[in-house]
């Protein structure tokens, strides 16, 4: 565990929701549902709000990242970022960038998982030039194939 991480993090579940839960012991990530019915098909992002409530610590950040089962299975993805000190329900946008038919999740079906990270957030500095690096500069395809 980190330093100064909370033993325990607080959740309220809106009528209908359901509690985040790992499949694993070892898993990074909690799976969030949806609570309704919900069709996601290309070109169609789907907006599902999940009602559930996660108070995260001040030094904590919430990723949403997809399920690698519905992103290798059904073209299904999602990402976002939860702050600390945001209440609200955690919502999800769905896309689905390929397959051919729609996928129509019903509730009670995982739709993205949370992962509960520290942050890191220094002042930041303007400067005139960084210092020299090996890289520098040299971005996409820069090391070969």
């Amino acid at each position: 565990m980190y330093e100064n991480s909370p033993r325990s993090i607080n959740i309220m579940l809106d009528d209908g929701a359901y509690p985040p839960t790992r499949g694993h012991k070892a898993d990074a990530g909690y799976d969030l549902r949806t609570r309704e019915r919900v069709t996601v098909s290309v070109g169609n992002p789907a907006v599902i709000d999940t009602g559930v409530h996660i108070e995260i610590p001040e030094g904590f950040v919430g990723f949403l990242k997809s399920k690698s089962g519905l992103n290798v299975k059904n073209g299904i993805n999602g990402e976002g970022v939860i702050d600390a000190g945001y209440t609200g329900s955690v919502v999800v946008k769905l896309y689905q960038n390929e397959g051919a038919a729609p996928v129509t999740f019903e509730p009670g079906d995982k739709i993205i998982q949370i992962v509960l990270l520290p942050i890191y957030t220094p002042e930041l500095k303007i400067v005139s030039e960084f210092a020299q690096t090996e890289r520098s500069d040299n971005g996409f395809g820069s090391t070969g194939r």
